[in-house]
């Protein structure tokens, strides 16, 4: 796996930074896991597996960008929009967990890094962008897709911007800090498009069918209406 993929693989970093980044991803799932019991209910918890469900299929098919790169779906975004941060970020790690065990997406000794970057990062930089334009996505189907694809967008920059400090701190993959930053942030400004679109798209066709299970719309103040 190239050093400039999302889904870091074994050997990227030095043991100490994998075992730092491992615990900081444990201290942030289990923070996570905690505040998630608030948000899940008979209702919400369907929903959160399938989001899960989806992100993990989704991730699975990549789409071209350039020739010879390629990029996939982090579903950070996705995910806090329609479940909130917290359960967003257990569905992501789920989806990262399972990759790395069953499909050797992604390296085990990189585990806590990955989830730092896509789960924890993203997740919380795709809720924070989306709750700062939340007036945006009430006005209609319109500004919810707009609103999902700049979220999307940027939580996939933040997230390859994690990755860059991780392989600054102790990178050991043999490329210099500039090339990796260079290529991280071009080609990942280049998926966050993807990503955006992907996230658009499933965000509004959610909320045209059932806007009430949209995470980001709840407590607004007058119904959405998404359908056309």
């Amino acid at each position: 796996m190239s050093p400039v993929a999302m889904h870091m693989s074994d050997g990227l970093l030095n043991a100490p930074v994998s075992v730092a980044f491992l615990v900081v991803a444990a201290v942030g799932v289990g923070f996570a896991l905690i505040k998630s019991r608030a948000d899940l209910d008979d209702r919400t918890a369907p929903m959160a597996g399938l989001v899960a469900t989806f992100i993990f299929a989704v991730q699975m098919i990549n789409f071209p960008i350039l020739p010879g790169a390629s990029g996939h779906l982090l579903g950070g975004a996705l995910a806090a929009i329609l479940v909130g941060p917290y359960v967003g970020a257990l569905c992501v790690t789920i989806v990262l967990v399972v990759q790395a065990l069953l499909f050797a997406d992604g390296g085990l000794t990189a585990l806590g890094a990955n989830v730092t970057n896509m789960a924890l990062i993203g997740t919380a930089t795709g809720f924070l962008v989306a709750v700062a334009l939340r007036k945006v996505a009430e006005r209609g189907k319109g500004g919810l897709a707009a609103v999902a694809f700049v979220s999307a967008f940027i939580n996939t920059v933040v997230a390859a911007t994690g990755f860059v400090v991780e392989y600054a701190i102790g990178g050991a993959g043999g490329v210099e800090i500039g090339k990796v930053a260079l290529l991280m942030w071009g080609l990942h400004a280049l998926i966050g498009i993807g990503e955006g679109l992907i996230t658009a798209v499933t965000v509004t066709s959610v909320a045209a069918i059932r806007p009430d299970l949209v995470y980001l719309l709840r407590g607004t103040k007058k119904p959405l209406e998404v359908r056309s």
